[in-house]
């Protein structure tokens, strides 16, 4: 008898990015991949299906906040179209520690022009 396992190697998340109307169209996302999926070419196809994901539900913007360590994740989002656009001081913690995270961005031109 054969035993299946399944096992999610990555994840993309939308969430709208503040509940006031003038900042509707905005959406934050995430993205995680397991440790051991990492470094195989699989963060970019997960990251632009997402983008495709949020222009086909009508965004016309994406942020997200990175730590500034992770040079990995901030490679990848600019390979993708991001940009970085600040940094936010101590603000998240991590075993104990505060720290700062970068800004990034990304337009969805097709869907900002939508909405004038």
């Amino acid at each position: 008898m054969r035993k299946m396992v399944s096992c999610v190697i990555g994840s993309a998340s939308l969430s709208s990015y503040r509940p006031r109307a003038c900042y509707a169209g905005i959406a934050e996302f995430s993205i995680y991949l397991d440790r051991r999926a990492r470094g195989r070419g699989l963060g970019r196809p997960l990251l632009n299906a997402l983008v495709d994901t949020a222009r086909q539900r009508g965004y016309w913007k994406l942020v997200s906040r990175i730590f500034t360590f992770n040079q990995a994740s901030r490679a990848l989002c600019r390979a993708c179209g991001f940009r970085e656009v600040g940094v936010y001081e101590k603000h998240g913690q991590l075993d104990g520690a505060w720290l700062d995270v970068v800004i990034v961005e990304r337009l969805i031109p097709e869907n900002l022009e939508k909405k004038q």
